[in-house]
């Protein structure tokens, strides 16, 4: 069996294809194994051929599974031929999980990991076993248009829940994008030392502002000009009634002060010719105004300064603000952008039995987070440290509250004074901190005890016995969490890259939020289970030290996911 090298982690997508050829039956050998085939490979066969286990239940005997019914389609009477079963004993190639063992049984085929190989390969190959493996050449403009100027920037008080859930989507995106090589652009640039700057700064958003003074009256000039002379413009609707519906007024550049006759865009002409899929069917004859030529004269802005092509320009906006968008993407079009435009769609977020504004939000958030951590820790929560505390474990709430919810999906808060935060239990992102920080007390306490004499260094993991890593919460923080989490980092880009021609795109945004809370709870059932810092003596060493280095391996995926909703880890909770 050819061993796994530290520049093929092991995968499980590559597992289950490998799995997946070895098990095919190819046409020419179907007669002479009594295989279901029509001479058309694939025509009877099942999507998917085999499943990962994850169930602490199924783990413990087995880690993949070809149901029977599979089997059954695959084979008659569901026997799998013996050079068959040979193929998938002895799957290997690049990324691929090596095969311990393997037999059929009532609910199918089932195999085994060799777990030992699979734990020296990924704890001796950490961090690089827990970065995505795609590296994508290609640049994303991540446009917000809550932030756009309507015609007032937004403040704290202003901004709703809903547009704020975008924010923090977008924000989340352009870390998960950049993480698999992507150059990423965010539009629109805010003006520099503004409230809305400083208040996202709070929740971890560093968002890309401009000096206040910063115009782009050229690239609206150069629009005005496309859109004037653009065969989509609908002279037949630009009459002097269209002038008095507005006031009366002709529309005026800013920068220069030249008057900007009311032009008229027929966006469903757009749409028909250039064979756009997915737009509003009432997207009519549209009327351009002045905060749509300065929307598209920033995106215009963001597409530049790319050392590489741009994949698309992707609008995180809300679904009350979807038809606005299309509106303006289309405009674009228009204008004459041929760039690939895509719009992820946010659901509202409801607070039954009250309207707060975002900034009131944050600071109630921010209050109960204080008050929860008094009652916990007492009269220490007190002091710069612990408003830094409270600030970064507040954030993480915050945007575990509004992330955790696939995008498309509503979300409803509880937003009631006595509610909503709690340092116990898994409730999302205090109870992600928290076992976070228990790993952050664990190396402390290891470290304080080395500078004691009591242990040594944790030696090479090349010189360790990972065989005696036998728990059953072991294997599954492994196969769960740490061989998992590199595709989990590349599933945003790869759904970019699969959205197809229509207008939307779904991209999965709460899987991060999810997926740290769900390993959270495994971790801390793990952790309260098996006391890792064993008694100081050598014939325990080993268990230790492979323990300490699995701890560590996780310590790094916290720090890496984490890092994508822009959350510091807490070393002290």
């Amino acid at each position: 069996m050819m061993e796994n090298t530290v520049e093929s982690p092991f995968r499980i997508s590559s597992t289950v294809q490998a799995l997946s050829s070895a098990l095919r039956v190819e046409p020419e050998s179907a007669a002479e194994d009594g295989c279901h085939c029509d001479g058309q490979r694939g025509t009877n066969e099942p999507e998917k051929l085999w499943f990962k286990e994850s169930s602490a239940k199924n783990l413990r005997n087995r880690d993949f599974l070809s149901p029977t019914t599979v089997l059954t389609t695959l084979f008659t009477d569901g026997k799998v031929p013996p050079h068959v079963m040979d193929r998938v004993l002895s799957a290997s190639g690049c990324g691929v999980l090596p095969i311990a063992g393997g037999e059929v049984i009532e609910e199918g085929l089932r195999l085994r990991v060799d777990r030992v190989a699979a734990f020296r390969d990924v704890l001796c190959s950490t961090p690089k076993s827990v970065q995505p493996s795609c590296k994508t050449q290609a640049g994303v403009v991540l446009n917000c248009p809550t932030l756009h100027p309507k015609p007032d920037l937004l403040t704290p008080d202003t901004l709703t829940l809903g547009q704020l859930r975008t924010i923090l989507i977008a924000d989340h995106l352009g870390a998960l994008l950049q993480r698999q090589g992507y150059s990423v652009s965010y539009c629109p640039a805010l003006p520099e030392g503004c409230e809305i700057i400083v208040f996202l700064k709070l929740l971890g958003v560093d968002w890309p502002s401009e000096p206040a003074s910063s115009a782009h009256a050229q690239r609206e000039d150069e629009l005005w000009k496309s859109l004037l002379n653009s065969p989509y413009r609908d002279r037949e609707e630009e009459t002097e009634t269209e002038k008095s519906r507005s006031g009366g007024k002709q529309m005026v550049n800013e920068g220069t002060g030249e008057e900007k006759l009311a032009v008229r865009i027929n966006l469903k002409k757009v749409v028909e010719e250039k064979r756009l899929q997915g737009y509003d069917p009432n997207l009519g004859t549209y009327t351009v105004q002045r905060e749509s030529v300065f929307q598209l004269a920033q995106l215009q802005g963001a597409t530049l300064g790319f050392q590489v092509p741009v994949a698309a320009i992707l609008h995180v906006t809300s679904c009350q603000d979807e038809f606005r968008q299309q509106q303006t993407a289309v405009l674009w079009r228009a204008g004459g952008a041929a760039f690939t435009q895509k719009h992820l769609v946010c659901g509202p977020v409801k607070t039954p039995g009250s309207h707060l504004s975002a900034g009131q939000y944050l600071q109630l958030r921010r209050l109960q987070m204080k008050e929860a951590s008094e009652m916990k820790y007492g009269e220490q929560v007190e002091g710069q440290t612990w408003d830094e505390i409270i600030r970064v474990m507040t954030s993480a709430t915050v945007r575990f509250e509004l992330l955790s919810t696939a995008h498309t999906s509503p979300v409803t808060l509880d937003v009631q004074r006595e509610g909503g935060v709690s340092t116990k239990g898994p409730r999302g992102g205090v109870f992600v901190m928290y076992n976070c920080a228990r790993l952050h007390t664990l190396f402390n306490s290891f470290e304080r005890a080395v500078d004691q004499g009591l242990y040594p260094e944790i030696p090479d993991g090349s010189q360790l016995d990972f065989s005696a890593l036998k728990e059953e919460g072991e294997w599954l923080l492994l196969f769960n969490y740490l061989i998992p989490f590199p595709e989990l980092l590349d599933q945003s880009g790869q759904a970019l890259e699969r959205a197809g021609e229509g207008a939307r795109a779904n991209l999965r945004t709460e899987q991060v939020c999810k997926f740290l809370v769900s390993l959270s709870k495994d971790f801390s059932s793990y952790y309260n289970r098996v006391h890792v810092l064993g008694e100081p003596m050598p014939h325990l060493f080993n268990q230790m030290f492979c323990r300490l280095q699995l701890l560590r391996a996780l310590r790094e995926l916290y720090h890496r996911a984490l890092d994508t909703l822009h959350i510091p880890p807490i070393p002290q909770l």
